[in-house]
């Protein structure tokens, strides 16, 4: 059916439908962008363990990552060992419980895990584990 108009009236589009989904669309986007995992942005190559036990990750979970030169991150931030000291301190303060995981490069040098076994026990952080890739899965 055609719409009538007067000739004094020119017909106008209605973009308010198309602005609202085009709102909508670009908040899905930015929301969906910032969900991607923290730790994934260090570059890692785990060891193969093929009696490890999957365990899910806690949301109060620290992850410290040894990379294969021996550099420290915690939650993907570079951090060195006094770095490291403040952010189990700080984490003790919050939660005593809280459980530490650490992510070791296969070529990373065994002091700097031990370097963070001790600083986690230091603070005394007691729940830790390691994180290795499924043997299994080949």
């Amino acid at each position: 059916m055609a719409a009538k108009y007067d000739e004094d009236e020119k017909p106008q589009v209605q973009l308010t439908s198309m602005m609202d989904c085009i709102f909508l669309m670009l908040i899905f986007f930015l929301v969906s962008s910032q969900l991607k995992k923290i730790e994934k942005e260090v570059p890692l190559e785990l060891p193969e363990a093929d009696v490890a036990q999957d365990v899910k990750a806690a949301p109060d979970l620290v992850t410290v990552s040894v990379d294969s030169k021996g550099d420290l991150y915690v939650n993907s931030k570079p951090v060195g060992p006094a770095g490291l000291r403040a952010a189990l301190q700080d984490a003790a303060k919050e939660n005593p419980d809280r459980r530490i995981r650490i992510d070791g490069d296969v070529f990373a040098p065994f002091r700097s895990i031990v370097q963070v076994l001790e600083a986690s026990r230091h603070e005394g952080l007691t729940v830790v584990g390691i994180h290795t890739a499924d043997g299994l899965r080949k």
